[in-house]
């Protein structure tokens, strides 16, 4: 049944998306608005998914490459409810949905059984360390994604009056994600001074994190201390998202570390 509910998720995500972009390319606003609904079904079947697997596994679903990126995928679809209807920005559906999509597909390449949490990871700071990590992807994700749109809407008209709300939101999810990925990093250090006896341990994970971190607060030294704006930013907003998929994706599967969760399986089997 949960993956019935998974892949249920996953099918209307892609069929959004497909909707999405035809009701762009043709201009059609009630493929738009289709897309939107199917949208909003595939992210409550996540949502329900990501309840059912915590209440089986009793624990947050957050402990392995695949919750993680299920739970990165689900939190693009959260900021990107927000934004809808709290904001009130419709001109993020598309970056959105194909984010959550292509997210999303990613996990479901992933083994997906439920395993038991290791002692090291029982923590009180399990859920907001790995938690804040998902948001702050999220917010970088979407930015670049944003980031896309502005460069394809300016290139077509450098006077839409969209362009200076899309640059001032580009700048406001990547507030948000630093100030995620500050709780992260802080957590994680708490964290493991209680499970390895070092706030910093120089692990591979630590270390991107905290390039990524750098990345991220030098763009906003440029928007804030030098008054960058515009064309460059967005450009800027584009090129670290690769950034932040090699924190992700790249340590855990190409360099061995404590966080890469091949040598938390090695750990396990140890213990």
């Amino acid at each position: 049944m949960l993956n019935v509910i998974f892949f249920g998720g996953l099918v209307l995500y892609f069929i959004s998306m497909f909707l999405q972009f035809a009701g762009m390319v043709f201009r059609k606003e009630a493929w738009s608005r289709i897309a939107w609904f199917l949208f909003l079904g595939g992210f409550a079947l996540e949502t329900v998914y990501l309840i059912a697997r915590g209440v089986a596994a009793h624990r947050l679903p957050l402990s392995n490459q695949f919750e993680f990126a299920a739970a990165f995928s689900w939190a693009i679809g959260a900021l990107l409810v927000f934004c809808y209807y709290k904001l009130h920005i419709e001109w993020m559906q598309a970056v959105g949905i194909a984010a959550a999509f292509l997210i999303l597909s990613y996990a479901a390449l992933q083994p997906r059984e439920i395993t038991d949490l290791m002692p090291a990871l029982r923590s009180s700071w399990f859920g907001f360390h790995i938690g804040s990590a998902a948001i702050s992807y999220a917010g970088f994700m979407l930015a670049g994604g944003v980031g896309v749109r502005y460069i394809l809407i300016s290139r077509k008209n450098k006077n839409d009056k969209t362009l200076v709300q899309m640059d001032f939101f580009i700048y406001r999810l990547i507030a948000l994600g630093l100030l995620m990925l500050t709780i992260t990093i802080v957590t994680g250090a708490i964290w493991a001074e209680e499970a390895w006896s070092s706030f910093w341990t120089w692990d591979p994970k630590e270390v991107w994190a905290l390039i990524t971190w750098i990345i991220y607060a030098v763009y906003l030294h440029l928007r804030i201390n030098r008054k960058r704006r515009g064309e460059f930013l967005a450009w800027y907003a584009i090129g670290a998202v690769p950034v932040v998929l090699f924190t992700f994706i790249g340590v855990n599967t190409l360099i061995p570390g404590l966080h890469s969760y091949g040598a938390l399986e090695t750990i396990r089997h140890l213990m």
